[in-house]
């Protein structure tokens, strides 16, 4: 086998176990089942990985950059603000929608990280960056589309961070992909209302 630096392997480990945590869930995903579903020796985990925190901490940011990835590529500014908004939630919502799974996986891996003594600050790092990405989503419009909110912007990143959490929670509950979308229509246009 070539070598490979250790960031790509690590790259490829933390893929490897988005995919085996996706598909078997986070208990039974086992660092022998991550090695073998990266085509890699167990040996090669433990020479990138030296705690399963380290690992979880990889997956948690990656899944979570995934997302935040997808939104930021989308939001570009259209020709009203709703329009703009609208196309950063339908952005989000269409990888929802085709990746229920793995939007399961960010839950799954919030209640683990909660659960286990140490590994609290996972969790909440996972919320700081869904809603540190709205911050700077807001503030990049705010600017390049020339608005003012008439709500400080920290406190509207934390509502779109709640409200996306929740919308996807009740999705992967009720499997309801309409009644998500009418939602979205409706905070669309109470984000718009939001601006002077």
């Amino acid at each position: 086998m070539a070598r490979m630096p250790s960031a790509e392997r690590r790259r490829q480990l933390t893929e490897a176990a988005i995919r085996a945590m996706t598909r078997d869930g986070v208990a039974r995903t086992t660092t022998r089942s991550i090695a073998a579903e990266a085509g890699l020796s167990l040996s090669v985990f433990h020479y990138c990985f030296d705690s399963k925190q380290a690992l979880l901490e990889s997956v948690i940011t990656t899944i979570t950059e995934h997302s935040v990835t997808m939104v930021r590529d989308a939001i570009r500014p259209q020709a009203t603000l709703r329009e703009t908004v609208r196309a950063g939630f339908q952005a989000y919502w269409a990888h929802v929608v085709a990746n229920p799974a793995e939007h399961m996986l960010t839950y799954e891996l919030t209640q683990y990280a909660l659960r286990q003594p140490g590994f609290e600050h996972l969790a909440r790092r996972q919320y700081e960056l869904y809603t540190e990405t709205y911050r700077e989503l807001i503030e990049q419009l705010a600017k390049t589309m020339e608005f003012e909110l008439l709500v400080p912007v920290p406190v509207l990143a934390r509502y779109l961070a709640a409200m996306t959490d929740g919308l996807t929670v009740n999705f992967l509950v009720l499997g309801d992909p309409e009644a998500a979308a009418e939602v979205l229509d409706l905070v669309t246009e109470h984000v718009a209302g939001l601006v002077r």
